[in-house]
């Protein structure tokens, strides 16, 4: 294969490598002043990144001597992390405005251009020293996005726990990388799943069980999960909003092609450690969830319950399995997104942000719109049908009993009700509570399109493009196989 053609595999991340400088040159030269223009720009950069995956690569092809394949897997994950990316730019300006009483820089749209091409690079990787690159460059971003309104304290609280834990993830992964490397003689997934397949061996076996907690960082599954609560809390609500979808699709994807494509012989070990983190994930994320007192702590465990149901589709091991997957993290980014828009919209009479359970008390009376599109998604969260929450939840389930596995799927659905508990509990607040102050301001026009348009896509009305969204799921996972 000619450069040229290789160049093509790669055009999503050369335009968000290329888009980020440019506009990292340009906010030099503008200062402040230059924002809003960033910040538009972005979007279009990240859009063009998305046109780009029309052409080659999404073929499958092979680039660079195996480093790099240009798949519809990656290309399904590239698409939903894309738009997460964009919407958290398109959140931004109104937040950063009212909260601090400063106006957005224009450094935060650049970072996550930069993660973004970082999280192709991870969903795309067929070599781990290609996969720990991009993850580095995604994770990077990530820590200085996490603190990014320096004169808060919980925000460099958040950034500096994110840091150190992540610095943490990244040893245990690399080590892993390195005994997988020692014991197989290659970091190309081929040449490892060969090694895999060739017997039984003790280096390998570890280097399974470090990769997969490194991994497990990532996605925050249990019981590396203790930085999620904490994180999600302090980051600014955009950024936050950001966390919780584009690199949490990203992870998953790289976790679910690490486990099919490097260490698919090995199987039967690698799912021992993925249905522990399941199983583990769901009860911890759905009991952890009832005490708290913060909306946005409840949705970080929401998230690590939501990534234990995620893991059932990847212990199937099977084409439906990573189906599955593919489809639940779908459905899950469009519900949490929706879900941080409200965050957005809590503000009390001063203008700043309120974050507690207790305000959402009687908003039914005081914002029944806001009331209706939270109690939409809680609803989907907590997999009541015919929300599309509920079809998530069924495919993972289904997958599960599809490989055998009906004993995991049982406990998966007794699982979900403890999370049904807390999720209910927010409709009861709002429908049935005394009322709280009302909030105050209402939202901005991108922020009301993108709650109307993610309750609607939630909504009975998102059972329409089901059946395409299983259809293309189905291809993308296929292409692992």
């Amino acid at each position: 294969m000619d450069y040229a053609t290789q160049v093509y595999l790669v055009l999503p991340e050369l335009v968000l490598g290329a888009g980020a400088l440019l506009l990292m040159l340009i906010a030099a030269w503008g200062g402040q002043a230059s924002t809003r223009a960033v910040s538009f720009v972005s979007v279009l950069v990240l859009i063009g990144a998305g046109i780009a995956l029309l052409g080659p690569a999404s073929s499958g092809a092979v680039a660079f001597d195996g480093l790099y394949k240009a798949d519809a897997f990656a290309a399904f994950a590239k698409v939903v992390i894309f738009a997460a990316a964009g919407a958290s730019i398109l959140i931004a300006p109104r937040f950063f405005e009212r909260t601090s009483g400063e106006d957005l820089r224009p450094e935060y749209p650049v970072l996550i251009l930069l993660a973004s091409a970082g999280m192709g690079m991870m969903v795309s990787a067929t070599d781990l020293l290609t996969l720990y690159v991009g993850l580095e460059l995604q994770s990077l971003a990530a820590y200085v996005l996490a603190s990014f309104m320096r004169r808060d304290t919980r925000s460099a609280e958040a950034g500096l726990k994110y840091f150190v834990l992540g610095a943490l993830a990244s040893g245990i992964l690399l080590y892993g990388i390195s005994l997988v490397y020692g014991f197989s003689g290659t970091t190309q997934f081929d040449g490892i799943s060969a090694a895999y397949a060739g017997g039984k061996s003790t280096g390998l076996l570890f280097g399974l069980v470090f990769v997969f907690a490194g991994l497990a960082f990532k996605i925050s599954a249990v019981p590396f999960h203790m930085w999620t609560p904490d994180v999600y809390e302090g980051a600014p609500t955009p950024v936050t909003t950001y966390f919780a979808t584009a690199p949490k699709m990203a992870a998953m994807a790289m976790a679910v092609r690490v486990a099919i494509e490097a260490m698919g012989p090995a199987v039967d070990q690698w799912r021992q450690i993925v249905v522990f983190a399941a199983l583990a994930s769901i009860l911890l994320g759905a009991f952890g969830a009832i005490g708290q007192k913060s909306f946005k702590r409840l949705l970080a465990y929401s998230s690590i319950n939501n990534v234990g149901f995620a893991l059932i589709g990847l212990a199937a091991g099977s084409q439906a399995g990573v189906a599955s997957v593919l489809l639940y993290m779908t459905i899950y980014v469009i519900m949490t997104g929706g879900c941080f828009l409200i965050v957005l919209q809590m503000r009390d009479a001063a203008g700043n942000q309120v974050e507690t359970l207790d305000s959402l008390a009687g908003m039914s009376r005081t914002r029944p719109g806001l009331a209706l599109a939270l109690a939409i998604f809680m609803f989907s969260l907590a997999g009541i049908p015919p929300l599309l929450g509920f079809f998530a939840k069924l495919a993972v389930f289904n997958a599960a009993v599809d490989a055998r596995l009906f004993w995991l799927a049982t406990i998966g659905i007794v699982g979900s009700v403890p999370g049904a508990f807390y999720y209910l509990s927010v409709i009861k607040r709002m429908y049935f509570d005394k009322p709280a102050p009302a909030f105050e301001g209402r939202p901005g026009l991108v922020e009301g399109a993108l709650i109307l348009a993610t309750a609607v896509a939630i909504s009975p009305v998102g059972m329409f493009a089901l059946a395409a969204l299983n259809g293309w799921t189905v291809k993308a996972a296929g292409s692992l196989f």
